[in-house]
């Protein structure tokens, strides 16, 4: 019977997960764990998860905890979904940089606000999986919590636990491919590698045939084009489409954000760019993945019962019946992509079967795209090892190195912004910042 712990229960992410994993074919029940520290979101979550099961049949022990140790020992499979400061610091991270002229859409993987995010999440990150590693040595932990590569890089420095981090962005966009073609998503195949949010689509194929001509043939309809400048736009000059949305993506590259004609042309509503997008919205999503949650429990029958395309699922059937399943995945590079920094996380394909995760060797990605991805491991890197090292200088070059700030700011501008964002987060992030 599988042990299942969700940290930050009070997530978006609850809804689809725990469905996912009660619909799983045989599975037919288990124990899942929820913990949050907020008690009231804790609380709303676990009577809708409660009322899920009711609905869906199968013999669910459902426990819930603001205690994380009460409730790991024995875990087979932990999912991590915490958001550290909650919505306390989301305007910082948009508005200080703001003020040296550095635009953000979302902010919460890369560039200032994502650096920053890793501050606040990586040491309680490190705290759970030295947890994991005493109450439940053998457990598989699903990351899920932004921003991915340095989370899932401070895990692997840190720890020798079965560690995989997790986003949707993959099979998200090879869905997109797949409409935008015409083609039956199920029927597009496909190779992708690089970092989480700047993996590219090396290959496209439809019944063994390049289908690359026909989305560039798509790309030319204004209809299209227009639902994905930025990508687009970087398919045309690079030659392959990446896999996080315009808006999201147009912070890891130093192409787009940096003059107010640039945003005008290539910024669309949303998560097609939209400045400060994540900061306006995150606190109301919040609430309204509450109210929604509340209004569920009135009438349980409304809740929409799918499978959805999140990867955690998808593991852990396929680890428990042994039944081999393909997802894509954060994980240590260790020579899988070979033009990348082998001790650097990337992601790339990883089989799932009842012995765990195998990664797969990806190869040489084309070398511009691989300079583009090993500027980023670059951020990733110095971020990492300020946070490990307590080094404010690493956290410095960081900011210094990341696109964005690096397109519109000298050196020594970068660093005062990161002195004001320190004094403005300094109840969040660790002491060594503001000293």
């Amino acid at each position: 019977m599988a042990r299942i712990t969700m940290l930050g229960a009070g997530s978006e992410f609850t809804a689809a997960l725990m469905q996912d994993i009660m619909l799983i074919d045989g599975l037919n029940g288990g124990v899942i764990n929820l913990i949050d520290i907020d008690p009231r979101r804790l609380d709303i979550s676990t009577r809708w998860v409660k009322a899920l099961a009711a609905r869906i049949g199968g013999k669910w022990e459902i426990n819930a905890s603001t205690e994380r140790r009460k409730l790991l020992k024995g875990s087979d499979y932990i999912i991590n979904c915490i958001e550290v400061s909650g919505t306390k610091t989301v305007a910082i991270d948009y508005n200080v940089p703001k003020k040296y002229g550095i635009d953000q859409c979302i902010g919460d993987t890369i560039g200032p606000g994502g650096i920053f995010k890793a501050l606040r999440t990586v040491p309680a990150w490190l705290e759970i999986i030295r947890d994991v590693e005493r109450l439940c040595p053998n457990a598989m932990i699903l990351n899920y919590t932004n921003p991915m590569s340095m989370m899932t890089l401070a895990a692997v420095r840190s720890t020798d636990a079965a560690v995989v981090g997790l986003c949707h962005s993959v099979q998200g966009t090879a869905a997109r491919l797949a409409r935008y073609m015409g083609i039956a998503p199920e029927k597009l195949q496909y190779r992708c590698a690089g970092v989480n949010h700047m993996a590219w689509f090396t290959e496209l194929k439809y019944n063994g045939r390049d289908v690359y001509p026909r989305l560039f043939k798509a790309a030319a309809k204004k209809d299209i084009y227009e639902q994905d400048p930025v990508r687009f736009d970087m398919m045309l000059h690079m030659g392959a489409f990446v896999t996080e949305s315009s808006g999201h993506f147009s912070e890891y590259v130093p192409y787009y954000r940096k003059r107010k004609d640039l945003l005008k042309k290539f910024m669309r509503p949303r998560y097609l760019g939209e400045s400060g997008f994540y900061s306006k919205n995150w606190p109301k999503w919040r609430r309204e993945t509450d109210a929604k949650r509340l209004r569920d429990l009135k009438n349980a029958a409304s809740i929409d019962i799918h499978r959805s395309h999140e990867y955690a699922a998808v593991i852990i059937e396929a680890h428990q019946t042994n039944k081999p399943a393909l997802i894509y995945g954060s994980v240590l590079n260790g020579g899988l992509i070979e033009n990348l920094p082998s001790d650097g996380v990337v992601e790339v394909g990883v089989t799932i079967t009842g012995n765990g995760l195998a990664p797969c060797k990806f190869g040489r990605l084309p070398a511009h795209l691989a300079a583009l991805c090993g500027s980023n491991m670059a951020v990733f890197e110095c971020a990492v090892n300020g946070i490990l090292n307590s080094d404010k200088d690493a956290i410095y070059h960081a900011m210094m190195l990341d696109p964005l700030a690096a397109a519109v700011c000298s050196p020594s501008e970068i660093a005062k912004m990161t002195d004001e964002m320190a004094r403005n987060e300094k109840d969040y992030i660790p002491k060594f910042m503001t000293k």
